[in-house]
């Protein structure tokens, strides 16, 4: 991203027509409709590309925007198109403009300097670019069985970029942390469409947020980031998920005490037990906060229900990521899972980045085919064969399958 475009009034207010009077209803946005083959639930959904600078995209929810990555984007370039790369907001009231001239983030509490940063002072700290999967914590909720409550994605919403900023702990030292400091609360645009709705707001622990990943990044992909993804800056949280990765930054509050706002202290919480499981149903365990990710593939180069011509083998492929570290292997089945084939791993953009995986692997019988790919991560973590459960629907990890016909 060059200076001067970062710094041009004209080219960076991002008008959107996402307020509540410039959207129309669901139908009217839909061009086509598109089967996700959910189980016990409505499948069908809009297909849209009538959100400014999106393409075409599964729409979720209107009010806040809530929308998917086609799954078929997954099997281009690992890194996720920015016209394409999935949108999820928690609050509708979002800015459908920015001022950068007046655009301000404001680093206040414990610290000796208080700050108010523009962007163009943001643009003079040194720059890193990182490549990082921002993935929601409810991603493939809607597979939970029993269902549970939420926005019903399947797998599309989660996406790969190069992220373009600044470090988080520059900013802080410019700022002075005060001894003591235990946790970074970060605050944004977006506000309560309800009257006593809390804020949006997560933290990090201070150690964390200190580490020299978490990012402020401004630019995606080489390009100015999205409005609807965040623009002008958002916070770059590398392994952790989605959650905390907050759009359109604009304050920043080091906490001399643990944070107990609603969106730490309440929502976003998993059991605190192995995989985040529990029995449906199941009540009173323990419960953390979300925080990273785990190690998931999935095949991309065949649709879910394909029809495909017998051959002896066939060429598959796919995505891989390895959660809060790297991918280290890849294998695949087509006999639901009594063998296995190892794949080869396309280039390494990174611990925290998408990985292209490719095999030929045989086919034994015509008729219904189950596709199975199951990932290690560098730690050694591989992904399970059976699906956990949590009433809030996050963290699914298991070995996924697509289901073709062959004939």
């Amino acid at each position: 991203m060059k200076l001067a475009q970062a710094t041009n009034r004209r080219r960076f207010l991002a008008e959107a027509a996402i307020g509540s009077g410039a959207l129309i209803a669901a139908p009217a946005l839909a061009q086509s409709m598109v089967d996700l083959h959910l189980p016990g639930g409505p499948s069908e959904r809009p297909m849209t590309s009538a959100f400014p600078g999106k393409g075409n995209m599964i729409l979720q929810r209107i009010h806040p925007p809530l929308l998917e990555t086609p799954m078929s984007v997954f099997n281009g370039d690992v890194f996720t198109p920015n016209d394409q790369f999935f949108v999820r907001w928690h609050w509708a009231d979002i800015p459908t403009a920015i001022d950068v001239e007046a655009f301000r983030i404001k680093v206040h509490g414990a610290v000796t300097r208080p700050l108010s940063i523009s962007l163009a002072q943001l643009l003079k700290l040194p720059r890193v670019e990182l490549a990082a999967i921002n993935q929601c914590s409810g991603n493939s909720r809607a597979l939970f069985q029993p269902p549970v409550a939420g926005a019903q994605w399947r797998h599309g919403a989660m996406g790969n970029a190069k992220w373009l900023g600044v470090r988080l702990r520059d900013v802080l030292d410019i700022a002075g942390v005060k001894p003591g400091a235990v946790a970074v609360r970060f605050g944004a645009l977006d506000q309560p469409v309800v009257a006593g709705g809390p804020d949006f707001a997560k933290s990090l622990s201070i150690d964390h947020a200190r580490d020299g990943e978490v990012m402020l990044a401004f630019g995606m992909n080489g390009e100015q980031m999205p409005l609807l993804n965040g623009f002008p800056v958002r916070l770059i949280v590398p392994g952790w998920y989605s959650t905390y990765w907050v759009k359109m930054l604009n304050d920043i509050e080091v906490l001399a005490a643990p944070d107990d706002g609603y969106w730490m202290a309440k929502a976003y919480k998993i059991p605190d037990t192995p995989g985040a499981n529990v029995r449906p149903g199941q009540k009173d365990f323990p419960a953390v906060p979300i925080n990273k990710m785990i190690p998931r593939s999935w095949v991309t180069s065949l649709d879910e229900g394909q029809a495909i011509a017998f051959d002896r083998s066939i060429p598959l492929g796919g995505i891989a990521m390895g959660g809060d570290c790297g991918v280290a292997k890849v294998d695949v089945s087509t006999d639901n899972g009594k063998t296995w084939y190892k794949t080869v791993l396309g280039p390494d953009h990174g611990k925290y980045s998408f990985r292209r995986w490719d095999a030929q692997v045989p086919l034994t019988h015509a008729g219904p085919t189950r596709l199975m790919s199951r990932c290690w991560n560098t730690a050694g973590i591989a992904q399970p064969m059976t699906p956990i459960w949590n009433p809030g629907g996050f963290m699914r990890g298991n070995i996924e399958t697509t289901n073709i016909v062959v004939g």
